[in-house]
């Protein structure tokens, strides 16, 4: 039997836009919270993001970050609109936002005016910058986080080339709506267990360095240093898919004996030998020298033969796919991973599911993403209901 919602009955007042807090806020709205995104009258500036899109205000980056909520257009300069917003905050038990918080504040509803209006709420900033600091305050988007944290320079450590670059993902962002999506819920286990509601930064430049630095702060994790910085096999050149007879193929032997399986798969098991090859530290240390070999003998077979041939000897390899063609992919396929949905405005339209899996509970996903303002009499009716039971 299929077991309720996690979050199911949890009512989230959404007031993110573009990525970071979108992210976070669609895991929770996953997880069956009902999640009210609410807009300006422009609507999410994320709705206007990328191409192609078939119709204004729904670009594919915006669909795949907001199915499972409800939009409500809200103009807070209006004081009929400030009533609405500070109605919802009284029926919720979060309220999630990006917005900086002397503009929050000016239009009433930063953490001690909303505390004001419902003491139980769980108050969720999401920022760029950790307040406090000498960047508390300052805009932050992916790029410049990615510059902030150093992550842009390791293409250019890697090539040799010293050039700056940033990662082709808007990584900083998601890694930063995860952390968005744990803090509501700890927040939100905290309140069961105690009571207590309370207020959460959330910010996306230390979340971000966390992340990066969890493997590159290297030998600068010590006083005094004793290495540089950056995890040395991340950052070896030679550290790239090999080339086949007609693509590539990522290997990844871990271990002396799967080295030593390697070489015997490519034909050449007496490679690890030679001096400087026979140990442990010294395959770590010469770790170059091993992925250079690898890389002469890898293009004498197709593909798919080698993948064949690794898999069959227990060696972690894939295919380097271009990002289209995963689309196909079998395991993706089998575990439902992409589905075909109906929108009513955009027409069919492909879904990423929720990646994770839980016994007993299995995700309807019953909202689309939605356009803009396109629950707002839904939601205004909802709260005159609530209000007419009140009295």
């Amino acid at each position: 039997m299929t077991k309720p919602a996690m979050l199911e009955g949890v009512r989230i007042i959404d007031m993110t836009s573009v990525v970071f807090g979108p992210y976070a806020t669609q895991i929770l709205a996953d997880l069956g919270a009902d999640v009210i995104k609410v807009e300006a009258p422009q609507g999410d500036q994320f709705r206007y993001s990328g191409k192609p899109a078939k119709s204004r205000g729904m670009s594919p980056g915006f669909m795949a970050l907001n199915r499972n909520k409800r939009s409500i257009v809200l103009d807070l300069k209006s004081d009929d609109d400030r009533d609405v917003m500070a109605g919802l905050l009284r029926t919720a038990d979060m309220f999630i936002h990006n917005v900086r918080l002397d503009a929050v504040e000016k239009l009433g509803f930063g953490p001690e005016q909303v505390k004001a209006i419902n003491r139980d709420l769980i108050y969720i900033h999401c920022v760029g910058f950790a307040s406090g600091g000498p960047y508390d305050g300052l805009q932050a988007y992916d790029d410049v986080i990615q510059a902030a944290s150093g992550a842009a320079t390791l293409a250019g450590r890697v090539d040799g080339t010293g050039k700056a670059r940033y990662i082709p993902s808007l990584i900083a962002d998601k890694v930063a709506g995860l952390h968005g999506a744990q803090a509501a819920l700890a927040a939100y286990i905290h309140k069961l267990r105690t009571g207590e509601s309370q207020f959460v930064e959330v910010p996306m430049f230390e979340a971000f360095s966390q992340f990066m630095l969890a493997e590159h702060l290297g030998g600068l994790t010590f006083d005094p240093p004793n290495a540089d910085v950056g995890y040395f096999r991340q950052i070896d050149p030679d550290r790239q898919p090999f080339p086949t007879k007609d693509g590539y193929i990522s290997i990844v032997p871990y271990t002396p004996q799967s080295w030593a399986t390697v070489f015997e798969v490519i034909g050449d098991p007496d490679f690890l030998q030679q001096p400087g090859l026979t140990t442990l530290k010294d395959q770590f240390f010469n770790q170059h020298r091993l992925y250079r070999r690898l890389a002469e003998m890898t293009p004498t077979r197709p593909t798919a033969e080698w993948v064949e041939r690794f898999r069959a000897a227990r060696i972690p390899c894939m295919p380097v796919r271009d990002m289209a063609d995963i689309l196909e992919d079998p395991q993706l396929r089998r575990t439902g991973f992409f589905r075909w949905r109906e929108h009513p405005s955009e027409g069919a339209w492909y879904d990423m599911t929720p990646p994770i899996r839980y016994s007993g509970y299995v995700r309807q996903d019953d909202r689309h993403p939605p356009t803009v303002d396109e629950q707002g009499e839904e939601i205004r009716a909802e709260l005159e209901q609530m209000k007419r039971e009140k009295t």
